[in-house]
């Protein structure tokens, strides 16, 4: 009998702790996602039947590696994708714009919640660790939105955008916008 009611009383405590654990799960998976490239795009539009493109040339002179760098990447990838680059009559056009601001580093002070089960009980432990950043306290964040245009009306048919940090330019910025700019196609043509 002792052994029943001692399982009993565990199965209970097990049940106490298990849902605030899958709702900060749910929380921590719902966080993760805020960091995905989005998209947005014209339902009704038959995307099956883009084959071609062209690029309309950015206007902006303030960045202007970071300009070939979008623009050469946004014409890789699609060649990639198996779409070809037609200077005149394209099926769609793409056009780009990006945005760079300074965004405070994080602190570094995380929470940790976990549960687990050792010997006949069970327990939970909570913990913090701090990290103290090293160097400037800023960072910068760079969004490029990627956008889809029907040549015929001039009009938007799909739009994606995402994000990326980066603390200098040279080859980690090349790499984190050659990154950005595939994540953000993957996404195109819409999966419907």
């Amino acid at each position: 009998m002792i052994n029943l009611r001692r399982s009993g009383q565990d199965s209970t405590r097990k049940s106490v702790w298990t849902t605030p654990i899958l709702l900060l799960s749910g929380l921590v998976l719902l966080a993760s996602c805020a960091t995905k490239p989005k998209q947005d795009y014209d339902v009704n539009y038959d995307f099956s039947e883009l084959k071609t493109f062209n690029q309309l040339t950015v206007k902006q002179t303030d960045d202007p590696l970071t300009a070939d760098r979008i623009n050469n990447d946004i014409k890789q990838t699609l060649l990639n994708q198996g779409y070809v680059f037609k200077a005149d009559n394209a099926d769609f056009v793409v056009n780009y714009a990006f945005v760079t601001e300074n965004k405070e580093k994080d602190s570094g002070l995380s929470i940790g919640l976990g549960s687990g089960t050792w010997g006949s009980g069970g327990g939970i432990s909570l913990g913090t660790s701090i990290g103290i950043p090293l160097g400037s306290d800023t960072a910068k964040t760079q969004t490029i939105q990627i956008d889809i245009i029907d040549p015929t009306d001039k009009r938007l048919i799909w739009r994606g955008n995402g994000q990326y940090h980066f603390d200098q330019g040279g080859e980690d910025k090349a790499k984190g916008i050659n990154q950005t700019v595939v994540a953000i196609l993957a996404q195109f043509p819409p999966k419907k």
